[in-house]
């Protein structure tokens, strides 16, 4: 992540929203909005409460539901991360040889991922793992072409890393990516304002096991449950040989620990994910 100077909470538009935004000043450029998972549910939450009331007052036919915003993503298990005990789990840099696997253990434990996916070597080799993802009700997520540096290229550079994407998954499933992963995590004004261009908010994370450092898959696993709180958002990748082989073991204790382990989208619902925004734990 960029060096953060400083940071402010922002009010909501004509003081409907909870005060969420922050506003992150950075060295030697712009500045972004960045939120957290419960912040986004709170503001939509309270945006749909005063929209009822409103319905209400008028004489209409408000409902009083606030769960899931219409075209929210969800899967069977219908999970509302302001009750439950929510842990997003993603993987990124995939898919890979060992992507298949990986589908067969989330399938096996009833669990639902994001998948923030490269371009080169990756999505156009592996058409047949990206249609897996989506046919088996992961999120399809965009992680850049060719895993440069957004805040070190040209922004005409920047949307081309990460429009090339936005096609080939379009392409290959009929649908696309709404979620976006700067490499490194680093992003800054310049970036954010090309994700909204494109419809893309950026996700970062909360649990790294720095899979990329090991391929111990015991260590890869205390590494998650150690710094795994709610609302998290897990990292890891499907790219290396000794992350899909902890993936059981990880899921098992979670789910003992109390959690529901879902995809970002879910854990923002609510919500929508907003273009431009970074969401971060």
């Amino acid at each position: 992540m960029p060096k953060q100077k400083s940071a402010a909470r922002s009010t909501s538009i004509a003081g409907l929203l909870t005060a969420t935004s922050l506003v992150l000043a950075l060295s030697g450029c712009a500045t972004y909005d960045v939120t957290a998972p419960a912040d986004a549910r709170a503001d939509a939450t309270a945006a749909t409460d005063t929209k009822n009331g409103a319905d209400a007052a008028q004489g209409g036919t408000a409902n009083g539901r606030t769960g899931k915003a219409n075209g929210a993503h969800a899967d069977s298990s219908d999970v509302d991360c302001r009750k439950a005990k929510c842990v997003a789990l993603t993987f990124d840099a995939g898919p890979s040889e060992n992507t298949d696997r990986l589908l067969d253990i989330l399938k096996k434990e009833k669990v639902h991922a994001t998948f923030f996916m490269l371009g080169k070597n990756h999505v156009v080799k592996r058409p047949a793992e990206v249609k897996r993802i989506d046919a088996e009700g992961h999120e399809l997520a965009n992680h850049t072409w060719s895993h440069q540096i957004l805040t070190d290229i040209e922004p005409a550079e920047v949307r081309r890393e990460l429009s090339r994407v936005q096609d080939a998954i379009r392409r290959i499933t009929g649908k696309t990516p709404t979620l976006m992963r700067p490499p490194q995590g680093r992003t800054d004004g310049e970036v954010s304002e090309i994700s909204k261009e494109l419809g893309l908010a950026q996700v970062l994370w909360s649990v790294t096991a720095k899979d990329y450092q090991t391929n111990d898959s015991a260590l890869i696993t205390k590494r998650v449950l150690e710094q795994t709180e709610r609302d998290g958002i897990i990292l890891l990748h499907d790219i290396y040989k000794g992350t899909v082989p902890a993936v059981p073991g990880i899921l098992k204790e979670l789910k003992k620990r109390g959690y529901t382990i879902v995809t970002v989208s879910q854990l923002l619902s609510p919500a929508k994910p907003e273009p431009g925004m970074v969401y971060r734990p």
